[in-house]
């Protein structure tokens, strides 16, 4: 663990410009309601949608509900540049960690890793390649077809493909995949912009949709499956949650069941027959390892009972951290808590740029 002999300086992300803005400021508002203010030197900076950089300096009117108002400015927050994630704090000894809470798009795909990487800063979660493969569903599909791991069927298409030969595509998901399918944005999260389709018009619709947001989309077939989740936390070692189940309040699990109504139904544990909690476990580390994750991950199955098992989903490497979100409940039903968590996140951002700083850039001795 580090060293508690001077705060850190925690520099706490949140917002962003990506469709899931609220999202990343609901969970920014409950990691900083529960982070130890003993240990951590917390500055929250929130990125507007238009892509500014606000410091938040009163951290008690940043609540679970007032998302939105999270990145207005208040008390005497100032406009930043990026740089304000590099400034040096006064004590040039004081630990400085970055924790990106930058749902989607321009935060959780390498983007801001990058940006830290620039900077040489330890921060919280996978690296630029494993934030950015991950992030993309077409490419992370294909590394996981690549190294054996299930999954279901699936077809990616770019958009100037779809426009070239719409009626040829749509014919194409019907043969290959079978209607009803879901149609996905490839760099989406949070169920934004996914649909499901049952005809030939809702599928052209739901191209339509997917395309608001990406230049890529994913097709995968629909299938009578259980949805399970597991947490994984770590670098080298990792660690697994006991495995938990959504059953949505919907046709499927989508934005509204998951941060507003709360209509889904969290069961944790998940009820599994003898030996796939441990089949799950062992594929979520597979997963997060070929994907070259690190930190953190909640990682997604479909688990089809009597007929394929267990098929990997997705693995998200910026879950959601808020009162009923999966990430955080599977850790304290394995008897990790929230700010325990917490603490174990910057725990391994330290560690991992550590090891990273051992090495060189350069062939110069």
């Amino acid at each position: 663990m580090v060293s508690n002999e001077r705060p850190i300086r925690l520099l706490v992300l949140f917002g962003g410009q990506s469709a899931e803005h609220d999202v990343s400021c609901m969970t920014a508002a409950h990691v900083l309601a529960a982070a130890d203010r003993s240990r951590y030197q917390i500055e929250a900076i929130g990125i507007t949608r238009e892509g500014q950089f606000v410091a938040v300096d009163s951290l008690s009117e940043i609540e679970p509900g007032a998302e939105v108002k999270a990145l207005e400015p208040v008390g005497a927050a100032t406009q930043l540049g990026a740089r304000q994630l590099t400034a040096q704090p006064d004590d040039p000894a004081q630990q400085v960690v970055v924790l990106p809470l930058l749902h989607g798009p321009l935060g959780e795909d390498g983007t801001i890793q990058g940006l830290c990487e620039l900077a040489n800063v330890p921060y919280v979660g996978a690296g630029v390649l494993g934030s950015a493969v991950t992030m993309d569903k077409a490419m992370a599909k294909t590394v996981l077809d690549a190294h054996g791991l299930p999954q279901t069927k699936w077809k990616a298409f770019t958009e100037a493909d779809v426009a070239a030969r719409q009626q040829e595509v749509i014919e194409e998901i019907e043969t290959d995949l079978g209607l009803p399918c879901f149609v996905k944005p490839a760099n989406m999260g949070s169920s934004v912009g996914v649909s499901k389709a049952s005809t030939r018009d809702e599928l052209t619709t739901a191209l339509t949709t997917a395309f608001r947001y990406d230049e890529v989309l994913v097709v995968e077939e629909a299938v009578d499956a259980r949805e399970i989740e597991l947490s994984v936390l770590g670098n080298d070692n990792l660690d697994v949650s006991v495995p938990g189940e959504i059953v949505p309040g919907a046709d499927f699990y989508h934005y509204e069941d998951k941060y507003h109504d709360g209509a889904a139904e969290l069961i944790i544990p998940a009820e599994l027959p003898d030996g796939v909690t441990g089949e799950l476990q062992e594929l979520a580390k597979q997963a997060y390892r070929c994907l070259r994750v690190e930190g953190l991950a909640r990682a997604d199955f479909l688990y089809e009972q009597g007929g394929r098992g267990a098929l990997i989903n997705e693995l998200n490497t910026i879950p959601g951290f808020t009162p009923i979100s999966m990430y955080p409940k599977l850790w304290e039903a394995s008897g990790l808590s929230y700010g325990d968590l917490i603490d174990r996140l910057v725990d391994l951002a330290v560690a991992r740029h550590q090891r990273r700083s051992s090495k060189r850039t350069t062939a110069r001795s």
